[in-house]
Parts: structure tokens; C-alpha cells; sequence
């Protein structure tokens, strides 16, 4: 089991390549069927290390919600920010993402001298990049950022669901679950739907 302390191993590796300021970027919600895709950039405080960072699909809801404005009360910098549905649907998910993580960046107001981005690929960004796959469980600072990431985008879809009840977003925050397909189907997409998510689905059942 890995130990938690090594979550810091990244960060370490970075400042003795002279890269002292580091923020880690992450996005939550690539694979919805509806609402925006979000990412955030955190720039933690070295000295202050905040205990029960992991990657946020590891933690539950209320662990998240907990650790969410810790994070913000001790972060020296952290930016949270989207790509809308229509953005999605106009440039698809894996550029829409890249956008969405470029806002965050740009939003801090501590320019950073390297990010670690969670994944494998990174384009556009105007600072220095280090891609890690599976970063949200290596690196505190990538798994800080998906906690401010879902967290905002899980809110948001919960504002959704007051605007739109009839999806339950509230419950299913967009994913494709059975419930969700079937009121897909039921109800017909809104305005918030992912028009270029939903091809598969709405052919099989014209199709059916």
C-alpha cells in the first residue's frame, strides 16, 4: 500500500530541479452525458502539509466536502474553472479539458514555475508541464486539485438539477447511469446536454 507521505515524492522531485513554486491541475467530469467539464489548479504551501489528500474519486462525498475548504484556507493560490457542454460539443472532451485546465492555471495569482497535470497529455499551456498518469493518486498538489474540481462541479450539477428536476442531476451529476439513460429517453436532452455525447443513445432508441 503506497504510503500517503509519498503523495509529496513529485512536489520534492521538482524543487530540488529548481522548480519551487508548483501547482497541480486536475479536471472532474469528462465522462457526463450533461453540464460542463472542470478543472482546478492548486499551489499548496510546502510547510503545510494537509492530512487525508487523495485522488477525489478515492474519497467519499463528505470526506471531499471536508477536505475542499481546507484546501482553499491553506493553499497559497487555487483556481477553479470550466469548459461548458457547448464548448465541449464544438471542440470535444480531450480539448475542452485542456481549455478548462489552462482557465484554472491562468486563474491563480501566483504564476507557478511547473504544473503537474494529471494524465497523459497537455496542450496550449504557456508554463512549464509535467504530465503524470494517474497524478490524483501520486501527487498531493494534482490530488488537491481534483478535490476542488469535483467538488465545484458536483455543486454546480446539484444547481442543475433545482433548474431541471426531471433529470435528477442531483443524483447521477450527469454520468451515464441506467436512470439517467432512461430519462434521457424519456424526457428528450436540454439545453445542458452534451449534444455530441449523445449520438449512440439516441440512434439505438430510434433505431428500437
Amino acid at each position: 500500500m503506497r504510503d500517503k507521505a509519498d503523495l509529496y515524492t513529485f512536489e520534492r522531485e521538482e524543487r530540488q530541479n529548481g522548480n519551487n513554486v508548483i501547482c497541480g491541475i486536475d479536471e472532474a467530469g469528462r465522462g457526463p452525458l450533461a453540464g460542463p467539464v472542470y478543472a482546478a489548479a492548486v499551489i499548496l504551501n510546502p510547510d503545510d502539509v494537509i492530512e487525508g489528500l487523495d485522488d477525489s474519486k478515492k474519497l467519499s462525498e463528505k470526506k471531499r466536502e471536508a477536505l475542499y475548504p481546507e484546501i482553499i484556507k491553506r493553499a497559497l493560490s487555487y483556481s477553479v474553472a470550466f469548459a461548458t457542454e457547448k464548448e465541449v460539443d464544438g471542440l470535444n472532451i480531450l480539448n475542452a479539458s485542456m481549455l478548462a485546465m489552462r482557465r484554472a492555471a491562468d486563474g491563480l495569482h501566483i504564476k507557478p514555475d511547473i504544473a503537474l497535470i494529471d494524465g497523459n497529455c497537455s496542450k496550449g499551456f504557456t508554463i512549464k508541464v509535467r504530465t503524470i498518469v494517474g497524478g490524483d493518486a501520486k501527487s498531493a498538489s494534482i490530488a488537491a486539485a481534483s478535490i476542488l474540481a469535483k467538488v465545484s462541479r458536483d455543486r454546480f450539477m446539484k444547481e442543475l438539477a433545482a433548474l431541471y428536476p426531471q433529470y435528477l442531476f442531483d443524483v447521477h451529476k450527469g454520468y451515464p447511469t441506467k436512470k439517467h439513460v432512461e430519462l434521457l429517453l424519456k424526457y428528450g436532452p436540454c439545453e445542458v446536454h452534451r449534444r455530441s455525447f449523445l449520438s449512440n443513445i439516441l440512434n439505438k432508441e430510434s433505431a428500437g
